[in-house]
């Protein structure tokens, strides 16, 4: 009942926000003073007559608490200020017509009406009106201490009018004074705390352009790393184009035709597979744009491997023999094969440009327990310590400028974390290198999961 209750006083449309965390006592305040004043009246003349002279008090409170009700209706509507300055208006003139009728001195003895007209006034409608209740009650005080000094016989009771009322003066001039300077480190604490809500506001609002920003820059930069991505792999493709296309030279010197036929056969075909990759590529990037998701499929790893060794062959050219170990087992990967290829073309190419005067690159496939372990291997000139620790790390490159982009390993790294595998590289100067890839079996991954769609809920 009480959340009801409360749920409705700070109903009221206030638009200010101090008024508005004023509303709910005042309208109390007013529904007190509605109810009360006649209640307490009733009780009082049910048991005794209206004392003599105090018939205009009773008008003047019925008045008071009419009035007060239909502040309280303007407040429902909206209109705070005006409510609360109407029965600022009626408290006061019930004071200046009571001191008028009755004088001060028979009133000193509450003065809870005079002390509210003030808090009201400063805490509710701000120092100005303070002020001005001050100096109208000041008024109302000198009219009441002239209606005792005019309608009092004896000497002593003019005497102690006067007497209380600089005393008078003075007390209320040090509660109003207090109540000003409270008021005043309170509209001032207010607008300071404002004030920071407002900074923070605008604070947050600059974070979120500068996070949008960031995520644009950061876009930017990824299709910027992908493009030079591309670009590195495509160079690889071109590279295999290159090789395919210098067979022609080696095409003139042979005699037999049919030799020569199966020999461009052979040149063509491997052009159209490079030129296969190179689409897939550029869809790569496209599908970048396009947020488009990777081709996931199952194949057999070794074949795929097979499947590249002409590719190999030409990227590496004559001074270097490709040697891919034959597997009698199928090992099933889950991934996107043009992917796998690109990391497969990556890696040969850092190990051609390692072994500039010739040597051997070996690819070995085996199964290593729930993953397939492939092995590419070359006889180069190996990697230090430093170089090894940042094999990984995007856009490092220890080729110049123009023979490398940094971010074929990287490229690599990346592709294999994300399908589940692990990806280690083991190399020594003038020792060659080797780069062991592990990714998932693709029987072991479809298991798992019929073992997770199985398994109980707890």
């Amino acid at each position: 009942m009480w959340d009801r209750i409360g749920n409705w006083l700070r109903s009221a449309p206030v638009d200010n926000v101090v008024d508005r965390r004023n509303s709910p006592v005042m309208q109390l305040l007013l529904l007190f003073y509605g109810v009360a004043l006649p209640s307490a009246w009733a009780w009082h003349l049910s048991s005794r007559p209206i004392p003599s002279g105090w018939g205009v008090v009773l008008a003047l409170d019925l008045t008071t608490s009419t009035l007060a009700l239909g502040c309280v209706w303007l407040i429902r509507r909206g209109r705070f200020r005006p409510a609360m300055t109407i029965f600022l208006g009626a408290l006061l003139t019930s004071l200046a017509l009571a001191h008028y009728k009755l004088g001060t001195q028979s009133q000193l003895i509450d003065q809870s009406s005079v002390v509210l007209v003030l808090v009201i006034g400063g805490l509710v409608l701000g120092r100005r009106a303070l002020w001005t209740v001050y100096a109208l009650l000041m008024q109302v005080f000198a009219i009441g201490f002239s209606v005792d000094a005019l309608s009092a016989h004896d000497p002593q009771w003019i005497r102690n009018a006067l007497n209380n009322a600089p005393t008078l003066m003075v007390s209320y001039a040090i509660i109003t004074l207090v109540l000003d300077r409270t008021i005043t480190a309170l509209r001032e604490s207010l607008d300071e705390s404002l004030a920071r809500g407002a900074e923070l506001q605008h604070e947050m609002a600059q974070r979120e352009r500068a996070q949008s920003q960031l995520i644009h820059a950061q876009k930017m930069e990824a299709g910027g790393r992908l493009a030079s991505g591309v670009a590195h792999d495509f160079n690889n493709i071109l590279g295999v184009v290159q090789g395919y296309a210098a067979q022609r030279h080696r095409l003139l010197d042979l005699h037999d035709d049919r030799e020569r036929m199966l020999a461009m056969e052979d040149a063509l075909h491997g052009i159209e597979e490079a030129a296969a990759l190179g689409l897939a590529l550029t869809r790569k990037l496209l599908g970048f744009a396009r947020n488009d998701v990777l081709r996931i499929e199952t194949f057999d790893a070794v074949q795929a491997l097979s499947d590249l060794r002409p590719m190999l062959r030409q990227m590496f050219g004559s001074g270097i023999r490709v040697d891919i170990a034959e597997s009698s087992d199928a090992l099933a990967v889950r991934l996107d094969r043009n992917e796998f290829e690109l990391m497969v073309l990556n890696i040969a190419a850092n190990a051609r440009d390692a072994m500039p005067g010739g040597g051997v690159f070996r690819v070995e496939t085996m199964r290593a327990d729930e993953y397939v372990r492939i092995a590419l291997s070359d006889s180069g000139h190996g990697m230090d310590a430093q170089t090894l620790a940042r094999v990984f790390e995007p856009f490092f490159s220890t080729k110049p400028e123009a023979a490398g982009t940094g971010l074929g390993l990287s490229v690599v790294h990346d592709l294999v974390k994300a399908v589940g595998g692990d990806i280690r590289v083991d190399s020594c100067i003038g020792e060659g290198t080797v780069f062991a890839i592990h990714l998932p079996l693709a029987v072991v991954s479809a298991a798992r999961a019929i073992e997770g769609a199985m398994a109980p809920v707890h």
